[in-house]
Order: C-alpha cells, then structure tokens, then sequence
C-alpha cells in the first residue's frame, strides 16, 4: 500500500514537479512575485503526505523500536514548520527525504529471474519401460515417475530423475550440478542425476529419488531458500532513530521554553532531520556502481558493496572461472620414435573424426584448427563410455582409456603407466593410442587456468583476504589448478549442496565470505554466500540472475579491484555519516543561539546534503588499479 501511493505521488517525475515548485517558493518572494497560494504547498503534498503516511504506518503496524523512523521526525518537523507558516522549510525536508528514496530504490532494486529459469529446466517426461517383460516404451510425464520404475534414456535426452544405471555404458554431463567441464563415463551401478544430459549412448536405470526428492528440485529449494535469507538493506538513519527522535524533540522543547521563542524551537527540528545521514549510503553507492559499471562490473544492489568491503575470505569454482571451462589438447606424448607428435595427431584425429565423444570431438577440433590433413577411417567401432577402434591407412588403432585397452587385450607397459598418473595428478583426461602390437602414444587434454588468476590470488593475499576452491571436481584435478593459481585451501568432489555447506561452515566461523562461480550448480552457493558474483559472460543466465554481482567481461583480474572499490565506499560511507552528525550538531547549536531561522537552517541542512553528495561523487572518478 505504502510504495504504491509513494509511486502515485512521487515517483521520480512527480518528485521532480515537486522540486520545481519548491524552487518557485523560494525565488518568487524575492522577485516581488506574489501568488495567492505559497508554490510550496504543492511539494509538500507531493513529497511529504507519502512520508507522513509511511510514519504513521510504523507507528501502527512495527513493533519495538521499528516504529521509531527517521520519517516520523521528518513528518514531525514538516508539520511543526506548516504550524508556524514556514512551508518553504517543510517542502524542502520533504523534497529531499523523497530524493533520498529514489536513489536508494534505484540502487537495490535486483532482478528476480534466476529461479524462473531454474525450474525451466525441470524435465517433463520420461521414457518408461514397462514391468511386463514385452520391453514395450511409452512416454509418460515426468511427474508420473515412481520410484524403482524402469527408464531409458536416449543420446541428447534429459535424465528424468535420480537413479542407478541397470543397463549400458554413456557419458553424462552433469555441469548443472557439479560443474565439471567433462562428461562423466558411467557405467553399471552407477548413479545419474536429474536434469543431467546424456550425451551418448542408450542406458537403462531405475529410478531412486522422484519428485520433490530428485536432486534437481533440492537445488531449486537451495536456491528459495538462499533467496529467503537475503534481508534488505537497513536505512541507516532509521538504525539511529531510537535516539534521534527523543533526543530531537527533547532539545527543540527546551530550546523552546528557555527561550520563549516556538521558532528557535521549529528550527531545531528541521535542521537536526537526518537527510544527509540517510543519503549517506545511496549516493554513495550510486558513485560506487556507476564506476564498477565503466568497468565492466555490475552490481546489482547498494547492499551488496557494503557486504563486499567486509569480506575476507573469497571462494572460487574452479570450471569457467579460474579456468575457461573449455577443453584443449595439451599434451601429445609419442613413445615410437618412428612417430612424430604430428603424425600421432592425426592418426589420433582421424581415427576420432566419426566419434561423438566429447573428448573425441576435441581432438578433432585441435587438429583441424592446427591445419592436419586427416585421413579417412574404416570398420569404427566405439564402446560407450570407454573407446574407439577404427583401421587408418590400413593400420588397426584402438584408441580409449586403460580398461578399453587391457580389454582389447593389449599390455600397458609400466612406462605407459607412470605417464598416464602424472597426467591423472594434472586434472587431465588421456586417451591412449594402441595397435595390435603396443601402446604407442598418448593424447591428454585438460581445461586451462586463466592468465590472470595467479597474480589476482596474490593481491587478494595482500589485502588480507583468504581464497579457497569449492569445485565439483575430483581432489587431483582440484590440488593442480589449485596450486597453480596459488590457492591453499581445497574442497573437492562437492555436490551443490556440499558447496552450501562449506560456505555455511566458513560464515559459522564468524567469516564474510564472498562466492565466484559460473553454472547452474553454483545457483546455491551463490545465493547462500554474504556475496555472490557470477561470471556474466559465458556464466549461465541462472547463475547471474542469482549472483550480486556480476563480470561482464569474465575477467577475474577485476576481483581485486572490486574489493578495493567496496572498501573505499564502505569508508566513504562511514565518513559521510560523521560530517553529516558534525554539520547537524554545529546546525543544531545555532539553531538554539537563533542564529538561524527555519528557512536559512532549512537552506543549511541542504548545503549538508550537497555536501555529503559531493564527497560520494568523489567515487565515481577514483583509480583503484
């Protein structure tokens, strides 16, 4: 109710008519212009019935102190001044508190799509095997999925519901939940996610966790949840009110009968409104986000650069954000000294070039992008989840992790072996090249770290805040990009609600902590986090609209300097508080001596504001690099 009359009477250009009219109350006594009515009774119905009507509302509706505002000593100041006919002093309280309004609504105002499009990823149906033996199919919605129903899944389909594979061999992306940025070979007794996406091969599973039980719909709950805990932004004037207010009416009723004076009295309550204190933090804040958004960094709320400035510890995801979450070729290790690393490449490529793998695909792609002239393959062969066999130039080449190989009955020498761990420790994955004869080769391919991450990890060091890598990987993949960008503290194998528990561990111990993730699975720890950023770029939409904060441009280099910029609006913050008290206390002071009046300490009080205004704008044009 109240933001809708506050809308209707002074929204930004309602406020803006109030501001012109107040401007004519002022200007037009001093040109001998006489009008029957004083301009300003027009700002104050504009701009102070909003307020006044929100001061009554807390003092009916809120309990406790909350029903102690900064809108009911303004309220109470307006009226005083109407009572003793200064409205130019009324409309200008008025007219500032509504200013105040606009730019804190404009700067916490945040999108709520993220969880929209969460649940748009709930599959809808599924492919149920009838309990009859006739192996018949029929496709039923997802909702009537029963626990320990039979399911197939096609290449390209959605898993439905949790379960366990009963039946044949595939790789799964699973990015929603874990992140990870390679597929997962699962096999027999294995368990599959809903949500997830097989991308190849048809398997069997029966179903284990259904409905509001799958391991979908928990991370949509996360992600309520989170959402539930953000609280809004408290004023901070309205923190102070408590004593404010008393303190207020206290001075102005002595000062009035010490004085006999009523005026003395009124102008000790205009002047001592807290305006400047509450525009404090929004044109602060506006400064801050208006220089974060030239960097190609957007906030979405005031709150979040206050939350961000007393962080000191910051968690990252490891797929898409210290690393760009895209698959190369790293590593092409021949062991025939009559093959050269060229050749294993595209005999490698063109023994792939009808693969559907992802890693196959890979391979593919890095030896057209290097310009390798593949050759054409015969009599392909591939084993779901584990390798491929195809004849090149008239040669048998097997080409598939460990397990594909022992089982083609060809021996992988201890040599082979050592090669392979040292690339298992590196979080890379390896496809070993065979003939009849031998292993002969290997190709590994691995995410790669972002250039820039090292050298931000360090600067966060300077600052004195903490890193640590929250990742669904598994630990060896983990520790190497870990220990590659400088970070000390590891958590992996982690499921998102593993990640939710972490943050939550880390914030028990008193800690702030800020989040930086990239998919859908990092929704939750995003949102639970005290602040959240997303990679905006190449991130999921998802994780965007669930973060505070996002990098436009993917660059993880412009970490440091956001915490840099939130630290310096944070002590603008504190710094603006203190001049505002100071001004209202020298105000105050004159006001009891009567060297002001109403209208010069309604003209005082803005000159506070003005200034408070200027030491904010100060932000936007501030280097932080």
């Amino acid at each position: 109710m109240i933001k809708h009359i506050n809308d209707f009477l002074a929204g930004l250009p309602m406020t803006i008519v109030g501001g012109v009219f107040l401007v004519m109350s002022f200007v037009f006594p001093r040109t001998g212009i006489v009008l029957p009515i004083d301009p300003a009774w027009v700002t104050v119905i504009i701009c102070g019935i909003p307020l006044l009507y929100l001061a009554v509302w807390r003092l009916i509706y809120n309990k406790g102190i909350s029903k102690i505002s900064s809108a009911l000593l303004i309220s109470i100041a307006m009226m005083a001044a109407i009572a003793i006919g200064d409205l130019f002093a009324a409309g200008e309280v008025a007219f500032i508190m509504e200013i105040g309004a606009i730019l804190e609504d404009m700067t916490t105002n945040r999108a709520k799509k993220g969880l929209k499009k969460l649940i748009s990823l709930t599959p809808t149906q599924g492919r149920r095997i009838a309990d009859d033996n006739s192996g018949q199919e029929e496709m039923i919605p997802a909702d009537q999925i029963r626990q320990n129903d039979i399911l197939r899944i096609l290449p390209g389909e959605t898993v439905p519901v949790d379960g366990i594979i009963i039946q044949g061999e595939t790789s799964i992306d699973q990015s929603i939940m874990t992140g990870e940025s390679l597929p997962v070979d699962k096999g027999i007794g294995e368990n599959v996610f809903c949500g997830t996406i097989n991308r190849f091969g048809s398997i069997d599973i029966r179903a284990t966790k259904v409905g509001e039980d799958s391991s979908l719909q928990k991370l949509i709950r996360m992600v309520q949840d989170a959402e539930n805990k953000q609280a809004p932004m408290q004023r901070i004037a309205d923190k102070c009110a408590s004593w404010l207010v008393p303190v207020a009416m206290m001075i102005a009723i002595i000062t009035g009968f010490a004085t006999q004076d009523i005026v003395r009295a009124v102008t000790v309550l205009v002047v001592f409104c807290p305006c400047a204190l509450v525009l404090a933090t929004p044109t602060a804040i506006m400064a801050a986000i208006g220089q974060a958004t030239k960097h190609g960094v957007i906030i979405k709320s005031g709150e979040t650069l206050e939350k961000m400035g007393k962080v000191n510890t910051i968690a990252f995801d490891k797929t898409g954000t210290l690393t760009y979450g895209k698959l190369e070729v790293s590593d092409i290790i021949s062991f025939d000294k009559n093959i050269s690393e060229g050749e294993l490449l595209t005999l490698t490529a063109s023994a792939e070039a009808k693969s559907e793998h992802p890693l196959g695909k890979a391979i593919v792609a890095y030896a057209k992008e290097k310009g390798m002239a593949l050759k054409d393959s015969d009599s392909f062969q591939m084993q779901s989840g584990k390798g491929i066999c195809a004849e090149v130039s008239g040669r048998k080449l097997y080409l598939g992790n460990e397990k594909y190989i022992l089982q083609c009955g060809i021996m992988i020498p201890s040599n082979v072996e050592n090669v392979l761990e040292k690339l298992r420790i590196q979080g890379k994955a390896s496809i070993i090249v065979a003939d009849n004869n031998s292993c002969f080769g290997i190709l590994a391919l691995s995410d790669v770290l972002r250039q820039e991450a090292r050298e931000m990890v360090l600067k966060l060091s300077d600052m004195n805040t903490d890193t640590v890598l929250l990742t669904g990987d598994n630990k060896k993949t983990a520790a190497y990009f870990a220990t590659q960008a400088g970070i000390t503290k590891v958590k992996a194998d982690l499921l998102p609600e593993e990640k939710v528990q972490s943050i939550s561990e880390i914030q028990e111990q008193g800690d702030k902590i800020c989040m930086i993730g990239d998919g859908v699975n990092d929704a939750p720890a995003l949102k639970i986090a005290d602040v959240g950023v997303a990679m905006g770029s190449m991130g999921s939409d998802i994780a965007v609209e669930a973060a505070d904060i996002a990098l436009m441009s993917d660059d993880i280099s412009k970490i440091p300097y956001l915490k840099r910029l939130s630290n310096a609006t944070v002590a603008t913050i504190k710094l603006s508080i203190i001049l505002s008290m100071c001004i209202n206390f020298i105000a105050v002071t004159c006001s009891v001596l009567g060297v002001l009046n109403p209208t010069t300490g309604a003209l005082v009080h803005n000159a506070g504001f003005c200034f408070v205004v200027l030491i904010a704008a100060l932000l936007y044009d501030r280097k932080f690099d």
